[in-house]
Order: structure tokens, then sequence, then C-alpha cells
């Protein structure tokens, strides 16, 4: 009943920079906490960054300085500005979000491949 679209993953070079959306629909009273996760092959899912309603941000400690997490309310929306891409970066990313219908659920984007290559 609810879903979560991503969009902007793709083939950049390091250096380079992509920005990532997604944008939940359906049966939606209110988004709470939104995120984005990555999982690189043989490795762990790991938080990205996240967002809360109301605007307070939290990141992992390799991308500080580099990603931006943001987020539009009226839209249900939630953006990762990736700067100073890094082949470490490689990974599908996925949207996360907690959203309010009768009760809170959590429900998880299908991802997006990010492929940091020369």
């Amino acid at each position: 009943q609810v879903q979560l679209v991503e969009s902007g993953g793709g083939l950049v070079q390091p250096g380079g920079s992509l920005r990532l959306s997604c944008a939940a629909s359906g049966s939606i009273f209110r988004i709470e906490a939104m995120g984005w996760y990555r999982q690189a092959p043989g490795k762990q899912r790991e938080l990205v960054a996240g967002i809360t309603s109301g605007g307070r941000t939290n990141y992992a400690d390799s991308v500080k300085g580099r990603f931006t997490i943001s987020r539009d309310n009226a839209k249900n929306t939630v953006y990762l500005q990736m700067n100073v891409l890094k082949p470490e970066d490689t990974a599908v990313y996925y949207c996360n979000a907690d959203i309010v219908g009768h009760t809170i659920v959590n429900y998880w984007g299908q991802g997006t491949q990010v492929t940091v290559s020369s």
C-alpha cells in the first residue's frame, strides 16, 4: 500500500557527484524518520544518513562532509546529495522510512545501484 520509489543512481567517476531521490506514495498520514542505507557486495548493510521529521540529521563517519541528506515533507521525498564520490561508495543504496498510516510501519525501497569507477 506504501511504496518508496528511488531515482538518481548510476555510474560516476571518482570525485563526481550524484543526487538520489526517494518519494513515498500510498496510504500515508505522516512520515517520521527517513534514511539511506547501502550494501556493497560481501558486506553488511549500513546506515549512510538519516533525517527526522524535524530535520535533524546523522551520518556515517565515512560520508561526513561529502554527503548531505534532506527532505521535502510536502512531497514525501528524501534526498541524498553525494559529492566527492569514492570507489568505496559503490553499493546498492536503499531508501528507508517510518510511515504512519493507521499504525507506524517501516518500509524499504527496492534499491538503486551507485557505481563509482574510472
